[in-house]
């Protein structure tokens, strides 16, 4: 395994490359990378670095938006086959009916979406901007795409304005259960519940702190309590163990598991490291469309 990484450290420095991981990763590939983050932190740094390569240890959506945000940049994913299904939950069709069916709508494209429903809609968030992004929108109605959970959470802190949803979810947040989460509670008194957005409506009623990945690490980092239950993927544990060795970190089920997630492997960040694979392309005419949402995101969340 040292060997291993130290091939990973020097095939960096041979082509120029750059390691970006999720936190949803398993913990030796953020062990490796040189930032680590959430979507939103991902593709500012994307934007920011100045390697010519990038490995994006993600989803294939994520791999998709650092390209739309650096096309002159080669950006690699260690699994081609590392989807996030909620990507695929949208449809160009309904896109087009509700366009036509309101005046004065914007189209808000959860970032875990595919290039493609990008190029259809107004600006990209993710669960870290898309409260300060909506509310900055001049439009009255919001078709929220493709997570509703995440949808609704924002709706709720937006009663002004009228909100459209899809029915997408991230299958390992909404398999959190609020009975479970109590049940975590009633074992664990005096913990914090700490919950991400694509969680379910009553789960998330039940949060103590409510947010992103990034946020929870941040909130949990700078609480005085010393327990907490957390109610989204089990990736996020690594860096919270990692910034609080003295605090306990609990999980409201044993199943808050991204099997696409875990699929990317040090031996496949080796591998399109040595052998430039998977390299992402997109047409120049989706990309052109896709990139003006994920602008304007990185605009209106200054």
């Amino acid at each position: 395994m040292n060997r291993m990484i130290h091939d990973i450290q020097k095939l960096k420095t041979e082509k120029d490359a750059v390691i970006l991981a999720h936190y949803y990763v398993d913990e030796e590939i953020q062990e490796i990378a040189d930032y680590i983050g959430d979507s939103f932190y991902l593709s500012q740094i994307a934007t920011e670095v100045p390697h010519d390569t990038i490995v994006l240890c993600g989803v294939t959506f994520m791999g998709e938006s650092a390209k739309l945000l650096n096309p002159q940049k080669t950006i690699l994913i260690p699994n081609s086959s590392a989807s996030c299904p909620m990507a695929d939950m949208a449809s160009i069709e309904k896109i087009q009916a509700v366009k036509e069916e309101y005046n004065d709508l914007a189209v808000v494209c959860y970032i875990n979406s595919t290039a493609e429903i990008k190029s259809y809609s107004d600006v990209c968030v993710t669960s870290a901007n898309a409260l300060k992004i909506v509310s900055n929108l001049p439009n009255q109605h919001i078709y929220f795409i493709p997570d509703e959970n995440l949808g609704r959470y924002i709706a709720s802190q937006l009663p002004e304005k009228h909100f459209i949803f899809d029915d997408g979810f991230c299958h390992v947040h909404a398999e959190i259960t609020k009975e479970e989460v109590l049940q975590s509670k009633e074992l664990n008194p005096n913990a914090q519940i700490l919950v991400h957005p694509e969680c379910t409506p009553d789960v998330v009623q039940l949060g103590d702190y409510v947010g992103s990945t990034s946020g929870i690490i941040q909130y949990a980092t700078e609480s005085t309590c010393t327990d907490f239950i957390v109610c989204t993927e089990i990736g996020i544990l690594h860096q919270l163990k990692k910034k609080n060795p003295q605090k306990h970190f609990y999980t409201a089920n044993s199943i808050q598991y991204c099997p696409n997630m875990k699929r990317i492997t040090l031996n496949q960040v080796h591998d399109v490291l040595k052998n430039s694979l998977n390299s992402v392309s997109l047409d120049e005419e989706t990309s052109s469309a896709a990139n003006l949402p994920l602008h304007r995101m990185l605009e209106l969340a200054q």
